[in-house]
């Protein structure tokens, strides 16, 4: 991706450049409602508006009556590229215009990203939960901003008819940095806001309600939960397609993840350790889950403990000696994990051993594993794990 010059930058965050032209309409409506006259805009934003509505589906730059809306300039007469900046506004632009023909009220909103939005448009019930969360995910697997862009067309006129708004300088950013790596934060923060649970988190020493509501108590993860059923296949497929991905950028896990978070963090799509090792260990557990009817989640049976029982099960259908020695070996190696992702990636060579021999593990004790083993506020809980699964390991093995 084309970064912005750093003059450009300066200009939009010191204020000293005009607003954007949907700020401008804000402040308008916003004035007019003060002023305590007709909630309509003056002329200027109504012309514009049409304006923008003309650029609808026209490349960016080639829609004259837009060019005097812009606040990102056109780059130099000799450049092949358009920056992504200016494109992302021209998308902004004439969504903002698409939205705002078809509402009553101002829909240009400060603080609310796209996630929040399709959560509001949901709880009005104009659309179902399934074709609200369709055209999300649509929107999210989009593979570049043109393709997203037509995904949002066809969304924010449902907003509209819905009196649902959006913050449109958010989304102008998001669109200016989606063929960037600033697209996993973006759609972290989709995810995260669209399943916001709406329960505040607890303060310190505050107590539980009947719904475990007020303690920070999250809800049971997805292995606990875990049955049998005519979904079974769909689900363990959406989680496995998370596998190497990054925790929360992948739409179809959203709906599975169960780490509480405060409406800041959500908000900005932060990735907290405790969302990146949930992340992890559905993947993993989508992996060992497959084929298999009953549950892999076992409460007690740390990765050490498995493979013990995998060594034992390898010497007794007569694979003899060398085979435990092998797997001690393989988990050894396991062990020695500098950081969480090196342990996630042997792991993933363990579990499918486990998934064939239908040896189960402790999901719980290994989110929270995965949780802490790097953290540099607890320096010995990797020590702390690693001695302790090696004990496990030769207790199940030997038993």
């Amino acid at each position: 991706m084309t970064s912005l010059p750093s003059t450009r930058t300066r200009r939009f965050s010191t204020g000293r450049a005009r607003p954007f032209f949907w700020e401008e309409a804000a402040r308008d409506w916003q004035v007019r409602r003060v002023e305590r006259r007709r909630p309509e805009f003056c002329e200027y934003i109504a012309r514009s508006l049409r304006a923008v509505r003309e650029g609808v589906g026209q490349e960016a730059g080639t829609a004259a009556s837009m060019r005097t809306l812009h606040r990102v300039f056109l780059p130099d007469e000799g450049a092949d590229l358009l920056d992504d900046a200016y494109v992302a506004e021209h998308y902004a632009l004439t969504l903002f215009g698409l939205h705002q023909h078809a509402a009553s009220e101002l829909v240009h909103q400060s603080g609310i990203g796209l996630g929040t939005a399709c959560l509001r448009l949901r709880q009005s019930e104009a659309l179902t939960q399934s074709a609200v969360e369709r055209r999300l995910t649509a929107a999210a697997t989009a593979q570049d901003l043109h393709e997203l862009a037509q995904h949002l067309q066809r969304l924010v006129p449902l907003l509209a008819r819905a009196g649902v708004g959006l913050d449109y300088t958010r989304l102008f950013w998001e669109l200016a940095r989606w063929d960037g790596p600033e697209r996993n934060r973006t759609l972290r923060a989709w995810g995260l806001q669209y399943t916001d649970p709406g329960i505040p988190l607890p303060r310190s020493g505050e107590d539980e309600d009947e719904h475990g509501a007020g303690t920070g108590r999250e809800p049971a993860p997805y292995w606990t939960t875990f049955g049998p059923g005519g979904e079974m296949g769909a689900e363990l497929a959406a989680l496995g397609s998370g596998t190497g991905r990054e925790a929360g950028t992948v739409a179809a896990m959203w709906a599975f993840y169960r780490t509480r978070m405060t409406f800041e963090l959500r908000d900005k799509g932060a990735l907290t350790r405790d969302l990146a090792a949930e992340h992890a260990a559905l993947t993993l557990f989508a992996r060992h889950q497959q084929t298999h009817v009953r549950p892999m989640h076992v409460a007690g049976n740390s990765p050490g403990t498995a493979a013990g029982l995998l060594a034992k099960k390898a010497a007794a259908d007569g694979a003899g000696k060398s085979a435990t020695v092998a797997l001690h070996r393989r988990f050894g190696v396991l062990l020695t994990s500098v950081d969480v992702d090196e342990l996630v990636m042997h792991l993933r060579s363990l579990i499918p051993l486990l998934n064939q021999a239908g040896v189960a593990l402790d999901y719980d004790l290994l989110r929270n594993a995965l949780r802490t083993w790097d953290d540099p506020r607890r320096p010995g809980t990797a020590t702390f794990f690693r001695q302790r699964w090696d004990r496990d390991f030769h207790t199940a093995a030997t038993s």
